[in-house]
């Protein structure tokens, strides 16, 4: 594909498409692993993308969009769907503007962006919105900490070794965007 903007709506979808069936399908099967206040949603290492190219942005809002629609009918409302779908929309723009920032070669702080976006944002809607005695500083501390660290468990064990790999074949498998 020698046309840019064709390549970029592609990824875009691709990335889409993939995170919302990665979602969805560990949720059928695993229930409550990738939306409930601990959570280990495999689907975050595509997050890493947005180090790689422009493309992961709508890519990851929309496919956390259409993932977080599951969400709605399992009792989460629309809260989700708007706030962790922030989340990650502000994540990946962080990460894209941090992609150059690297510590032996490895993006270390874009790979932070997903928990600290996600333990803040989705740790104050968990706090706010479904917390039964209403919102307390202590409650926020504790389901945002446990987001952020079920974000930090995916993209550590798994993000590492995928900046790996595309930081060797990136190019090649059409990733990385001149």
């Amino acid at each position: 594909m020698k046309n840019k903007r064709v390549m970029y709506i592609t990824q875009a979808a691709v990335i889409a498409a993939l995170y919302a069936v990665l979602t969805v399908g560990q949720n059928t099967l695993l229930p409550g692993t990738a939306s409930a206040a601990v959570q280990f949603r495999v689907a975050e290492v595509l997050c890493v993308l947005a180090i790689y190219t422009p493309a992961a942005i709508p890519g990851l809002t929309l496919g956390c969009i259409i993932a977080n629609i599951s969400s709605v009918t399992a009792g989460l409302g629309f809260y989700d769907m708007i706030f962790g779908s922030l989340a990650s929309l502000l994540a990946a723009i962080a990460m894209y503007l941090l992609r150059n920032v690297r510590v032996k070669n490895i993006p270390f702080p874009a790979l932070l962006m997903p928990a600290i976006f996600n333990g803040i944002i989705v740790g104050l809607e968990i706090s706010i919105f479904f917390a039964d005695t209403g919102f307390s500083f202590v409650s926020f501390l504790v389901t945002g900490g446990f987001v952020a660290l079920g974000e930090l468990v995916v993209l550590l064990v798994l993000g590492i070794p995928a900046c790996i790999l595309l930081n060797k074949h990136g190019k090649k498998m059409g990733v990385v965007l001149d």
